[in-house]
């Protein structure tokens, strides 16, 4: 993966902070989004159609590492960006946010 320039005006340390990602990563987050809400409404109807459970289990199989390929994803640049930047500031509060973070994935 590329680094990606970043606008860092964003990641201010205020209770709206914004990411500041660039068009192409969240073009990219966001085409995974839709694949992933397009698998789950086809889960809805394979239970719809009483599809055998096995199969509906895969699929949700599926969805789940979709979306931890997207949390991955965002996680990278998450650290790549604001993380470096508030440990840069001297903010060392974002570390415990990061931890309680990646335990919030890891579950």
């Amino acid at each position: 993966m590329t680094t990606e320039s970043h606008t860092h005006e964003a990641c201010a340390v205020t209770s709206e902070r914004k990411s500041h990602h660039s068009e192409k990563t969240k073009n990219n987050l966001i085409s995974r989004l839709n694949r992933i809400e397009g698998q789950i409404r086809g889960v809805k109807g394979l239970i719809e159609k009483d599809t055998y459970c096995d199969d509906v289990l895969n699929q949700i199989s599926s969805i789940q590492s979709a979306l931890n390929g997207v949390g991955r994803l965002l996680l990278e640049h998450h650290m790549k960006s604001c993380v470096v930047e508030r440990l840069q500031e001297g903010d060392d509060d974002v570390i415990t946010e990061l931890l309680t973070t990646m335990n919030k994935l890891m579950k």
